[in-house]
């Protein structure tokens, strides 16, 4: 078998230091949505879905398996359509004077 790619070696080493924890919280923040791209976004079942199965390792790690449960059956229901985003309140409301 031929050695790993040095950026996967790299990489490999730079994870084995980090706990299982750290590397879920490091997950989900990369996949949670940027402000910045939330409105193109918010509506992407894949994504949504992804933000929540990364969540909810996180709290499974946490040793917090009720609110674990809780995200995956929010990414199940990205997956299955059963879930919908609520529109965004800053749009489509008239502000008063």
């Amino acid at each position: 078998m031929p050695p790993a790619p040095a950026s996967t070696s790299t990489l490999s080493q730079k994870t084995a230091d980090l706990s299982d924890l750290e590397l879920a919280q490091a997950l989900a923040e990369r996949l949670a949505i940027k402000p910045q791209d939330w409105h193109r976004l918010n509506r992407n079942r894949k994504v949504r879905a992804g933000e929540q199965i990364a969540s909810a390792l996180v709290y499974l790690l946490k040793d917090q398996p009720e609110e674990a449960l809780v995200r995956l059956q929010q990414a199940t229901g990205w997956l299955d359509r059963s879930l919908q985003a609520p529109p965004c309140p800053s749009h489509g409301h008239r502000k008063d004077p």
